[in-house]
């Protein structure tokens, strides 16, 4: 006999542990569970589930597959799980966009708004080959270790490479016009390079170059995010202006090399914001040192430019801005970004990863300016 606590709403119950890989959201509360039914037998229960999956060609259908199996499997009483796979009708995944949306008709940029608690960071610097990305992955992977909800936008249209470093190894899924981003070491993650085929590139203009960060903004589910870091192309051109209009509330974190010469692009990078009038929230010295088996440090890049820069942007911007860590030279950093595992996480008790953690922290830890937001006051 099936024991009386073995009934579809136990087995639904059950199912609400069950989370989409991709949107975070239990698999009860998104509507996907299409059916559940107990069916006595012996030595135990078989129970079928149908689940609806926003997409046929849902990249985690076996891993939705598996956590329904092994959620159902654990209740007392059951011998066999069935899980019946089909695709939601369009007034499902209609129901759900507005769901994500919180109600809303049309696509709205969330982290623009008066309310939004979520701290955006841009990952800027004066010139490439400063190991920009790879500072914006490996602190992304620690954000997340620490258990903030973390998302990524590889705003680098020419030069993307967040989703090998970060290890991303399924496309995006599309709802209609809404897009579910992959997820890799917990953090949310979108890049065009997910968009283009392999080997291509993007010939684009600065209007489409608008368009897509708009869209990667507006169109992208990224749910309740504690941080959002922006890799953005070096320099100070279309992608950077396109920032500053579309999340004037973002604050630019500064990477340079201690070369003299990259320190004083990287000024000129993060002398933008006065133009824009956005915050300069630090700057992170990159490739600092080598240190020798002795454990002497060989500065191969020289010295002193990771503080040139705070120097000069506080004198420019007319408020301190901190030089928040200086990361040494490592192979580790290298190998995780070809091997999609951040140092962070694969090595974590490095000397770089160390000083990546504690940039890490410290960014998670500021309290968010009041610019743009409501107070909720009202004149006497």
């Amino acid at each position: 006999m099936v024991p009386m606590a073995l009934t579809p709403q136990s087995v639904t119950t059950a199912l609400a542990a069950v989370l989409d890989p991709e949107i975070r959201r239990p698999i009860t509360e998104l509507g996907m569970v299409r059916s559940v039914e107990v069916r006595d037998g012996s030595p135990g229960a078989t129970v079928l589930v149908g689940v609806d999956l926003t997409t046929s060609g849902c990249p985690l259908r076996e891993t939705i597959t598996r956590d329904v199996t092994a959620a159902v499997t654990a209740l007392e009483g059951v011998a066999a799980v069935e899980v019946d796979l089909g695709v939601m009708s369009e007034e499902q995944r209609q129901a759900l966009r507005q769901q994500l949306r919180g109600g809303a008709a049309e696509p709205v940029i969330p982290f623009a708004q008066p309310d939004s608690l979520t701290r955006v960071y841009g990952v800027a610097s004066g010139k490439g080959g400063v190991g920009k990305s790879s500072i914006t992955a490996n602190l992304a992977a620690a954000m997340a270790a620490d258990g903030l909800s973390v998302g990524v936008l590889d705003a680098d249209i020419y030069g993307f490479s967040i989703p090998r470093m970060l290890g991303v190894t399924h496309p995006p899924t599309k709802v209609d016009d809404m897009i579910i981003p992959p997820v890799a070491h917990d953090v949310k993650v979108i890049s065009i390079g997910m968009f283009t085929p392999a080997g291509r590139p993007v010939v684009w203009r600065g209007p489409m170059l608008h368009r897509a960060l708009e869209q990667f903004l507006a169109d992208v589910f990224w749910g309740d995010l504690d941080v959002l870091l922006l890799d953005l192309p070096p320099g100070t051109g279309d992608v950077a202006i396109s920032v500053a209009q579309l999340l004037p509330s973002a604050e630019m974190l500064v990477v340079t090399t201690p070369q003299v010469a990259a320190a004083e692009v990287a000024a000129r990078a993060g002398s933008m914001a006065a133009q824009t009038r956005q915050r300069i929230c630090g700057v992170v010295e990159n490739m600092s040192w080598l240190t020798q088996p002795d454990g002497s440090r060989l500065e191969i890049f020289g010295s002193g430019g990771g503080a040139q820069v705070s120097r000069a942007l506080t004198r420019t911007l007319g408020a301190e801005t901190r030089l928040l860590g200086q990361v040494p030279l490592d192979v580790g950093i290298r190998e995780g970004g070809d091997t999609g595992v951040p140092t962070v996480i694969g090595n974590p008790d490095s000397e770089a990863a160390v000083a990546l953690r504690a940039v890490a922290a410290s960014l998670s830890h500021r309290a968010r300016g009041l610019a743009g937001r409501q107070l909720g006051l009202s004149p006497v």
